[in-house]
């Protein structure tokens, strides 16, 4: 199966950290890692129908979370990872500030397209479409992005949703910058982004 990440997850060294165990550069939390400790098989660029906004607030990274409506006109790029569904059922947990070890019903999200595992962000599974015979399967929060007040996301979660977001479509920087300033809550301007990616530090928001 697919696992589509839309946010933090788009950089490799990060979902490592979620899948072998170990702390992000610019977190604060160590993950346990998966049962399986294998990298993933491959990874592939994917646009997912929807939106990605950003809301709450992260225990890991500080400021606002990346989080997806698939109900939102659009479309929101990430990145796939082809893993097992065991992989797939303990990032997920990890993400839910939960111990990995407990396989996901995929019978009944594949059958209904969204399966509840909690109220909390995160704790929402949907399947959002197949790719090469097998289903794309992601994560958010059970609302609609309106129902929620946005967010800002830090530095050091912005840094690392765009350079997985690049290194997996291709983009330049400004291209990065800016489909991130699109995004409802980002909250940064588009040259400050720019600058988190140069190293060009002396940009404000």
């Amino acid at each position: 199966m697919w696992y589509v990440s839309y946010g933090a997850n788009t950089d490799p060294a990060r979902l490592g950290c979620y899948i072998a165990g170990g702390t992000p550069p610019g977190g604060s939390r160590a993950n346990p890692g998966c049962r399986d400790g294998t990298p993933p098989r491959e990874s592939r660029a994917v646009w997912l129908p929807g939106a990605v906004y950003f809301a709450l607030e992260s225990p890991m990274w500080g400021g606002g979370l990346a989080l997806y409506d698939p109900a939102e006109p659009g479309r929101a790029a990430a990145r796939a990872y082809l893993v097992t569904a065991e992989q797939f059922a303990d990032v997920a947990a990890q993400e839910m500030y939960r111990s990995p070890g407990t396989d996901v019903d995929l019978g009944a999200l594949l059958r209904d397209g969204r399966l509840r595992l909690g109220e909390g962000r995160y704790e929402t599974l949907v399947h959002a479409g197949d790719l090469d015979g097998r289903p794309l399967v992601t994560f958010t929060a059970p609302w609609r992005c309106a129902d929620v007040d946005t967010a800002a996301p830090s530095a050091a979660y912005l840094r690392t949703v765009g350079g997985g977001l690049a290194a997996a479509h291709g983009w330049p920087h400004r291209e990065t910058a800016g489909y991130l300033a699109g995004l409802r809550g980002c909250g940064w301007r588009e040259d400050a982004i720019m600058a988190l990616f140069t190293g060009n530090t002396q940009q404000d928001r």
